[in-house]
């Protein structure tokens, strides 16, 4: 699959929450999920990098800050001063207002890792693998109604072993397909998946970051309020029965 460059009409953003290993699971988290935001290109490089820069020049002198949701969430690092009440306050506001109102689509897939392996023993598939044909599948359903013919992927590299896998899976399905989808429906595509490091700063994958682990908090606590969750919800696509959200099992 050649690499489209700067012609596709839309780009996809991939991140993680969890990890997907079925040897040691957290009985805290006992989760992995897939985040998948796709946004058009204009949007992208008119609204999205724009505003996300516009926030970060606002609290910290350059726009090299990575919002990462972990290190918001525990003030970490260049999010020490979210350890003061009125600022946590006001950059939260922001953030959420931010997040609500840029343009982009939420795919969400998530395994709980404890159901599945107590379910299907030493015959669980991989987490990552299960949560990646499931985004496929419902992603296909957008591509289709969109009629998009171009549509790369950039995911955060995680190590050389983690992304070689999961490069042989993604392209594996889209030659193949899935149980459900054909690959006749994948192979008329061109959908180059490229992997880039926390440091390049992609705005596409931090915004996937934010919206993943609001949605695995509410999958794991639904009672429990969730003000991003609330908003990422908005965001997720559903056209007729199609919904981009799934949970396993």
């Amino acid at each position: 699959m050649r690499n489209v460059g700067g012609t596709s009409e839309y780009i996809a953003f991939l991140d993680e929450c969890g990890d997907h290993t079925l040897e040691l699971i957290d009985r805290d988290f006992p989760l992995f999920l897939l985040a998948t935001i796709v946004i058009k290109r204009t949007d992208y490089a008119e609204r999205v990098v724009p505003e996300i820069t516009r926030l970060k020049l606002k609290y910290w002198i350059h726009e090299g800050v990575n919002l990462h949701s972990r290190d918001i969430r525990k003030s970490k690092g260049p999010f020490g001063f979210l350890r003061v009440a009125g600022k946590r306050q006001a950059f939260m506001t922001e953030l959420s207002e931010l997040m609500k109102d840029l343009p982009y689509t939420v795919f969400i897939s998530a395994v709980r890792k404890d159901h599945h392996r107590s379910r299907y023993g030493a015959n669980a598939v991989n987490p990552y693998d299960l949560a990646l044909k499931f985004t496929l599948e419902r992603l296909i359903h957008f591509i289709e109604d969109k009629r998009i013919q171009e549509l790369p992927f950039v995911a955060e590299a995680r190590g050389k072993n983690e992304d070689q896998a999961l490069e042989r899976s993604f392209y594996r399905m889209m030659v193949n397909g899935t149980d459900f989808i054909r690959g006749e429906r994948f192979k008329v595509l061109d959908c180059p998946l490229v992997f880039r490091r926390k440091f390049d700063n992609i705005a596409g994958v931090q915004l996937a970051d934010l919206c993943a682990h609001p949605c695995a908090r509410h999958i794991l606590q639904p009672a429990q309020e969730n003000r991003a969750y609330d908003i990422v919800t908005r965001k997720v696509y559903r056209n007729g029965g199609i919904s981009g959200w799934k949970v396993f099992p």
